[in-house]
């Protein structure tokens, strides 16, 4: 696990060091748990995304059908 550092005001982190502590964590767990979110959230919007384009997508073939080999000959 790599170490980062991260500057805010001393009040912030006061409070923040608070709020952890009233919850049973640590401030690096917050971060951790926020960021693990954040992340996970934005993916889960992207395959979303890609799910609709999907939908909406309509390949129009007029019937034909094809089968692999017929794709790969040269």
């Amino acid at each position: 696990m790599k170490n980062v550092t991260l500057s805010m005001p001393d009040d912030l982190l006061s409070k923040s060091r608070e709020y952890a502590e009233k919850h049973g964590t640590t401030l690096n767990e917050m971060i951790r748990d926020y960021l693990k979110k954040t992340v996970k959230s934005d993916q889960s919007d992207f395959i979303k995304r890609l799910e609709l384009l999907q939908q909406q997508v309509q390949v129009k073939t007029k019937g034909e059908r094809f089968d692999r080999d017929e794709l790969y000959e040269r």
